[in-house]
């Protein structure tokens, strides 16, 4: 082999690294844009309905209701407290039995079960919400009459889940070691669980509700067909169709008026807030969760 042959063989490898290394950096760079552009569209959405509902915001819109036809002002005090009642009885129907799913799927079923109830789960979670609108009015409001009960049941579907896939990752996430102690010291599986699993895992779990929580607020599909039909009244009463967020939100920018397009505004950027408050307090507390286990 001549002399320039040996100096070109070895300098190959270097001609490689600097290839790999310029390929590398065209990655991160363009991963880097990735997460920026999807930062940016949150912000983005963020900064125009602050903007544009900021100026409705006062003590008469969150205390008053909606105004009648013809007249000024108005708040959305009855859909406030329509949507604390929906959402709250969504999370009654729900979060009990999407832990109770968690715990047997993780803990005593099978693994062909635990993979069909997987499977279940998913595609349940993927179901469009107006599917699920639509399958409630049938089975619950034809030959009835609209109410929040029934918006709930359609929300705790949704809801049903996630709050039953997020347990079993925060229910995976307990060290083995701890169910073995339990179980060497004769205890039975299902107390092993309630005085050992669950405890461990209580922060995780309510991290799971309170992101489902956040995903039932902004729903609005389920709720044409269950609690539509309402009253600008300040309600309590489950058994009534009670207004909510969304669809006060759907029929203010319904209207020619464009003080009601404001207010459609401020009633996003107060969903939003919620949802955004919610979602970060989630966060936080799943990856306290996770330090906490991980020890």
């Amino acid at each position: 082999m001549s002399t320039i042959d040996r100096a070109a063989h070895s300098l190959a490898p270097t001609r490689q690294l600097r290839r790999r290394k310029l390929v590398g950096r065209a990655v991160e760079a363009s991963m880097f844009l990735a997460a920026l552009a999807a930062v940016a569209v949150l912000a983005a959405v963020v900064w125009a309905v602050a903007s544009r509902g900021y100026s409705a915001l006062s003590v008469d819109f969150f205390t008053q209701v909606p105004a009648v036809f013809g007249e000024s002002g108005g708040g959305i005090a009855n859909a406030i407290v329509g949507s604390l009642v929906i959402v709250g009885f969504a999370t009654l129907f729900s979060v009990p039995f999407g832990i109770l799913i968690a715990i047997y799927t993780s803990e005593f079923a099978g693994r062909g079960v635990r993979r069909w109830v997987g499977l279940a789960l998913d595609l349940l979670n993927g179901m469009p919400s107006i599917v699920i609108g639509i399958f409630i009015y049938v089975l619950l409001i034809i030959g009835g009459q609209q109410s929040a009960l029934a918006a709930s049941a359609a929300l705790a579907i949704i809801m049903l889940p996630l709050v039953a896939r997020s347990t079993q990752e925060v229910l995976a996430l307990v060290p083995s070691s701890l169910r073995e102690a339990s179980s060497a010291l004769g205890v039975s599986r299902w107390r092993t669980v309630l005085g050992v699993i669950l405890p461990a895992s209580l922060g995780g779990i309510f991290t799971g509700a309170t992101l489902a929580v956040a995903r039932a607020a902004g729903e609005t599909a389920p709720l044409l067909f269950t609690s539509s039909l309402t009253t600008n009244t300040v309600s309590w009463d489950p058994h009534q169709a009670l207004q909510s967020l969304p669809l006060q939100i759907f029929e203010y920018l319904e209207s020619p008026d464009p003080a009601d397009h404001a207010r459609a505004w401020a009633a996003a950027l107060l969903l939003m807030t919620f949802v955004l408050v919610v979602s970060a307090l989630s966060k936080l507390f799943l990856a306290r969760q996770r330090r906490k286990l991980s020890r």
